[in-house]
């Protein structure tokens, strides 16, 4: 099971400089993925320093030489397919190969769908998720697309250059496994980053049991053969670490592929010493 940090994108006293030397910080101390949530405006604080993930995992990109790159959820039905696709395979050869998405709905809490004018009912993001899913897979996988549906078009056109990975850049896709439109979804993607709750305040873990199941009801591996990938996690670190590693190890066992630790806005000394103690493995 690899290690990654979902970092938050922004928050009170949070600068890009900040960011971007999280993200480098990271290699050094051993982690094997950043990733970055995706807001236009953070959900916390009012008026509060909001970063584009998409500039700093470039500006990664280049100080960096191993750590896989990607967000942790960007909300499809908020981005034209085509320009995200193009985005990631910019990233993608920034980088040499170590990039990823995950996309999803859209966090429900977040205040930049109706502050801008997006889509903020549920069942008209879940069908531009769909219909977007598919074309953002095509365009990732250098298909020449044609598509013509409700909400995109694509007029047999194709992103070129094609991605620097094998079959096309990673697409996870997130959301809360009670909806289960998510496993669905999941399934014609290359992995899941799931949470248990639908309702965001609240958090619970996925039992080691849970996470079997999780993983017996997914592909066991994806187009290009590698494994399908079940990223677990999104929380803070807890404080008993022997207890914290051996949840760990239950789930790795179980069927995770990436534990994901939550970076959360704070004192800059506290996320850089989140960052620097590195995973538990």
């Amino acid at each position: 099971m690899r290690h990654g940090l979902q970092i938050c994108c922004g928050g009170p006293g949070v600068t890009a400089g900040l960011l971007v030397e999280l993200g480098v910080a990271a290699e050094r101390a051993g982690w094997d993925g950043v990733f970055f949530e995706d807001y236009l405006v953070y959900h916390r604080g009012q008026d509060p320093p909001t970063f584009d993930p998409w500039l700093l995992l470039a500006t990664i990109a280049a100080r960096t030489s191993r750590v896989r790159l990607g967000t942790t959820v960007t909300g499809l039905p908020r981005r034209r397919p085509a320009k995200l696709a193009r985005e990631l395979l910019t990233l993608d050869h920034l980088c040499a190969g170590r990039a990823t998405v995950a996309v999803g709905v859209g966090d429900p809490g977040d205040p930049g769908w109706a502050a801008f004018g997006e889509a903020t009912d549920l069942r008209t993001r879940a069908a531009m998720l769909d219909e977007g899913l598919d074309v953002l897979l095509g365009l990732l996988a250098g298909e020449r697309m044609r598509h013509h549906g409700e909400h995109y078009r694509a007029d047999g056109v194709a992103l070129r250059p094609a991605a620097v990975q094998a079959h096309r850049v990673p697409v996870w896709v997130g959301g809360s496994t009670q909806a289960k439109a998510v496993l669905r979804r999941a399934a014609r993607a290359d992995g899941i980053v799931p949470y248990k709750l639908t309702d965001t305040a609240g958090w619970a873990d996925f039992t080691p049991d849970e996470v079997h199941a999780l993983a017996a009801a997914l592909p066991a591996s994806r187009a290009d053969g590698a494994p399908f990938d079940v990223a677990i996690g999104g929380r803070r670190r807890r404080d008993d670490e022997r207890a914290e590693r051996a949840y760990l190890h239950q789930v790795a066992q179980a069927g995770a592929t990436w534990w994901l630790e939550f970076v959360a806005a704070g004192e800059p000394d506290e996320m850089r010493a989140a960052v620097a103690r590195g995973p538990l493995r």
